[in-house]
């Protein structure tokens, strides 16, 4: 049951609709997590800005829903996890790869130091080790990705935090929610 009610495109603010406009002419639909944001047109704006300039950087679309599972799943958020199950398809992630991705696994050994360090970062609330920071640049990652990693991390505990509090309600295709095992990373 939503705590903080979405609202409809037609009665948001003018700054709001013309954003939740772009957002339905960019994927389809205008999912409730932003609709939900547009009661205060400055969130939604920061969550819109923060999330494209993202989309400019160093890690791939398909990574970037792949740290959103992970950071998902170790945070418990059922709407993201079906939003980026969805997104996640959409990036060309397959059944196996998001599953994957939700434990912070791949087969991928660079692709897995990324998911590993994220979910360190959430479980450890950023406070990594050097030992940490060793582990991801020996798989190859750079510094710059290290940086987006971060980003993307803090970007994915707001809609998280955002979507436990709201209780938006679900608008994509359900998943079944799954234990996160310990983090070993």
């Amino acid at each position: 049951m939503p705590r903080i009610q979405a609202i409809e495109t037609s009665q948001a603010a003018p700054k709001a609709k013309s954003l939740l406009e772009g957002v339905q002419k960019k994927l389809g639909m205008t999912p409730n997590l932003m609709r939900t944001m547009a009661n205060a047109p400055a969130v939604l704006e920061a969550y819109l800005g923060f999330s494209n300039s993202l989309t400019h950087g160093a890690l791939s679309p398909k990574l970037r829903e792949q740290i959103a599972l992970t950071v998902g799943e170790t945070n418990q958020c059922d709407y993201c996890l079906a939003a980026h199950s969805a997104l996640g398809k959409m990036a060309g992630l397959g059944d196996e790869e998001i599953a994957d991705s939700r434990r912070g696994a791949s087969p991928d050994r660079k692709t897995e130091a990324v998911l590993r360090f994220a979910r360190k970062i959430v479980t450890a609330r950023g406070h990594v080790s050097d030992d940490d920071l060793r582990a991801v640049r020996a798989a190859g990652v750079s510094d710059a990705e290290i940086a987006e990693t971060v980003a993307a991390v803090a970007l994915n505990i707001f809609t998280n935090y955002f979507n436990h509090v709201a209780g938006t309600e679900i608008d994509f295709p359900q998943v079944e929610p799954a234990a996160a095992p310990a983090c070993n990373c």
